[in-house]
């Protein structure tokens, strides 16, 4: 285990975070776009590989401070390139000048996830409904105005079954929608901790690419793209079990519709279920879907492992010993009577028990955007150390996302805690940017390789009608 760039990272999991083009004479610009930046997790992650943000969003609405921002410029440095707007006002002046938005090879984010809804009609596709599920339209209307080569999202998991009414309906959507926009989609839910990282953070991540540059691979052979070609299985291994390559078993599959309008007013009505795997492929509006596991890694990071030295640092988050109760009482089992308050049905709430303390020997579970603050609270870590109880530092919050010590300083410890909630394991990210990176590179050198071939080709034949 090593302290790195990306804080505390497994020696498993190192070689992401080692460029294969590091000599930028070699390399060729690799432009990226970052929306919802955050605190620039995606963007300290994919440097490394050599990708340059050209141009990044983060706005906080309803806020005057905007801590994320501050914290990205802190860290980056202030730039024009990084725009403290609402994404929906920008956009909308964009596209009157396309240009005020650089053109990129890829555009990354990992968008709000809350409140999606139904999209109206065909001509009105930027109308999901809610405060923060309209932000997809925003990805949307950026893809449509710029159509950048790739796409990589992250999301909560949940996305592929939601919402309750419709399951995998807003998923579904969102592919019809890339499909529209002539891109194939390949995504997988990731656990951090599968992975060696020291957080069981569960997300789903969405690659994009130009459906022209796959041929027929995702037709002829969907679980070869799923388990081993797509860039997702290059950069996060799975089990490759015999019957996955040699397609004994059948990889089941559907088609969207291609109006993503008629794809949010039916798929998955009245299902119980959602359609979607854990991972799948979508090419041209054909999806193929099924659950993997992920492959075994040689080290892990536990929780123990990322903690700070007993000492001044952590004496602020100690928890007294009046409060010892209170805290075992939200972290036990218990059922409570409720009342359904729109039918008036009487119902019992139920919840299991959470460890008490946070086991040291495991991976930590989830970061919430609740981690902050000293009361007692059932999701908040609390650890044993030396004989006393106490909550988790904002360093320590750092380092279970792999961001390096420090990274949000210059704010309260609870609005530290609010962004490591909110943001990215960078590690793992890391790993899908540098497989994005080598395509790039591949792509752009395979295109130079055609246009002086096609170049020299020409020059043959005019040297031909010369010679007659």
């Amino acid at each position: 285990m090593a302290l790195t760039s990306f804080g505390f990272v497994p020696a498993s999991c190192m070689q992401a975070s080692t460029p294969r083009f590091p000599d930028p004479e070699t390399r060729p610009e690799l432009r990226m776009l970052e929306l919802f930046a955050g605190v620039g997790g995606f963007r300290l992650a994919l440097r490394e590989s050599g990708w340059t943000t050209v141009w990044a969003n983060q706005w906080e609405p309803g806020t005057k401070a905007q801590h994320a921002f501050d914290c990205y410029t802190r860290n980056f440095g202030y730039s024009q390139v990084h725009v403290n707007e609402d994404i929906a006002e920008v956009l909308r002046s964009a596209a009157g000048d396309p240009g005020s938005v650089p053109d990129h090879d890829l555009v990354v984010g990992g968008f709000p996830c809350q409140d999606y809804s139904v999209a109206k009609t065909l001509n009105q596709a930027h109308g999901i409904e809610g405060k923060k599920g309209v932000l997809w339209w925003e990805i949307h209307r950026l893809l449509d105005l710029k159509r950048p080569r790739l796409v990589f999202l992250e999301n909560v998991d949940r996305l592929l079954k939601s919402p309750a009414a419709q399951r995998g309906r807003d998923f579904a959507v969102m592919l019809a929608c890339l499909s529209a926009l002539d891109y194939a989609v390949e995504w997988r839910v990731v656990n951090a901790a599968d992975y060696g990282f020291p957080q069981k953070r569960r997300r789903v991540f969405i690659v994009a690419r130009k459906n022209t540059e796959l041929g027929d691979l995702p037709v002829s052979a969907p679980m070869e793209w799923l388990c081993e070609r797509g860039v997702l299985a290059r950069a996060l291994p799975v089990k490759v079990l015999p019957e996955m390559t040699a397609q004994v078993v059948p990889l089941p599959s559907f088609v969207l519709d291609a109006d993503p309008a008629v794809v949010s007013q039916s798929f998955g009505r009245d299902q119980r279920k959602t359609p979607f795997g854990n991972s799948g492929v979508m090419y041209r509006s054909r999806v193929w879907t099924r659950d993997v596991e992920a492959a075994k890694v040689s080290e892990r990071i536990t929780l123990g492992d990322i903690l700070q030295d007993e000492g001044p640092d952590t004496e602020p988050f100690l928890i007294p010993g009046h409060q010892l109760g209170a805290w075992r009482t939200l972290k036990g089992a218990k059922d409570i009577e409720r009342c359904h308050k729109a039918s008036g049905t009487a119902y019992t709430y139920s919840e299991g028990a959470l460890p008490f303390p946070d086991p040291l020997d495991r991976p930590a579970r989830t970061i919430l955007t609740g981690e902050g603050g000293s009361s007692p609270s059932r999701f908040k870590h609390v650890v044993e150390r030396c004989g006393r109880y106490r909550r988790l530092t904002p360093i320590e919050l750092e380092r279970l996302n792999g961001f390096p010590d420090g990274w949000t300083e210059g704010m309260t410890s609870g609005r530290r805690a609010f962004c490591m909630g909110n943001a990215l394991v960078v590690g793992l990210v890391s790993k899908v940017g540098r497989v994005l990176a080598e395509d790039q590179v591949s792509w752009v050198r395979g295109r130079a390789s055609n246009d002086k071939a096609g170049a020299s080709e020409h020059q043959s034949m005019d040297e031909a009608v010369v010679v007659r």
